[in-house]
């Protein structure tokens, strides 16, 4: 990792940017204070929302944190089959007594407004999701003091990561829970996704900046292993969703563990773009039929989404949760940087003392 971005927190643990109410102030707070990068969600909130946010975080830390931005999407998507999609889900409608939401409500979710103000009010570390911003931009923020990071699902997304001129890039595999970062969403490769770790070796030969490590790490071994396979950090979501500063609704913690949740899967159902969630009724009713069309779904769906979480129902909540859920455990975040950095410690000195080539003597 180079030093601009090592420099910032002492332990390799970055805790991602959940959107939708997860990734709160306080929250990242706690990352920052333990040891950790915390970050800031900017996606479906307003500039402003994003500027207060930043504020009141500045007012619990003076540690580093970052702010992850959407890009704003391109305009794919085929209108009649949101419309087919939304008939289907008129009986979620009645159920909820709610209505469905326009699924016109916006797409570049206030991109160029976010911008300014991080540009007007710079933050250490700032991260882009779902593309890769232009060479203007990343030098725009490198200028304000801002470290960026762009995330990518595969070598020749990390390749335009690079050549665009971002400082790192975040190696999503499809183990990770919530939206795939993919660059272009494109229906021909659901479900193809790249496991973590063969990701990271993948990318380490491709590219020559740092790389953080996300998708379904829990476990300070499993910090250890993508260290070891070229990464510089790791980015953990659903393992800071669980803990006790998370925004996450408290159906959606206790879903994490709950047995009636065996397992997780991508889907389209609730926002048009794979994203992995626990597999609960509306995913299982709706995921098959649901057409790629982001963020007109995700708009679509969002009355129903929220009146299921006021409601305690989580078959009717979007669950996002990766695939290592089970082992959620139930902490103050700054404890679990402390645990994630023990487990590590005790993870790299094994591996340390391992002789090279011992296993194939």
């Amino acid at each position: 990792m180079s030093s601009a971005l090592t420099d910032l927190f002492p332990h390799p643990i970055v805790q991602a940017p959940m959107a939708g109410g997860v990734s709160v102030p306080q929250l990242a707070a706690a990352v920052a204070e333990a040891g950790g990068l915390g970050f800031l969600a900017a996606g479906y909130k307003t500039a402003d929302g994003m500027y207060q946010e930043i504020k009141q975080l500045r007012g619990l830390t003076g540690r580093p944190f970052g702010v992850n931005l959407f890009m704003p999407q391109p305009e794919y998507a085929d209108a009649a089959a949101v419309d087919v999609y939304a008939h289907q889900l008129a009986g979620e409608a009645a159920w909820y007594e709610t209505e469905l939401g326009d699924p016109d409500s916006g797409r570049d979710d206030g991109y160029d407004a976010k911008l300014a103000v991080l540009l007007d009010n710079p933050v250490p570390v700032v991260s882009f999701h779902f593309g890769v911003p232009s060479g203007e931009v990343l030098e725009s923020l490198r200028r304000a003091g801002t470290f960026t990071l762009v995330t990518a699902t595969t070598p020749d997304e990390a390749l335009a990561v690079q050549r665009a001129g971002a400082d790192a890039v975040i190696v999503q595999g499809v183990e990770a829970g919530g939206h795939q970062g993919t660059h272009r969403d494109n229906p021909e490769t659901d479900g193809s996704g790249i496991g973590l770790l063969s990701l990271v070796a993948q990318v380490r030969e491709t590219v020559s900046l740092p790389l953080v490590a996300a998708g379904g790490i829990m476990r300070g071994s499993q910090i250890a292993a993508a260290l070891a396979a070229g990464a510089s950090a790791a980015q953990l979501g659903t393992a800071f969703l669980a803990t006790q500063e998370s925004g996450a609704n408290a159906v959606h913690k206790q879903a994490l563990t709950n047995p009636l949740f065996v397992r997780t899967e991508l889907t389209r159902a609730f926002s048009g773009r794979p994203a992995r969630g626990l597999v609960n009724r509306f995913l299982r009713e709706h995921g098959p039929y649901a057409p790629a069309a982001y963020p007109e779904i995700h708009h679509l769906t969002s009355p129903l989404r929220k009146k299921a979480a006021s409601s305690g129902d989580p078959q009717g909540m979007a669950l996002w949760a990766g695939q290592g859920h089970r082992m959620a455990r139930d902490l103050p975040a700054g404890q679990l940087i402390e645990v994630l950095a023990a487990e590590l410690a005790a993870a790299s000195t094994a591996l340390s003392a391992f002789p090279q080539g011992g296993a194939g003597r």
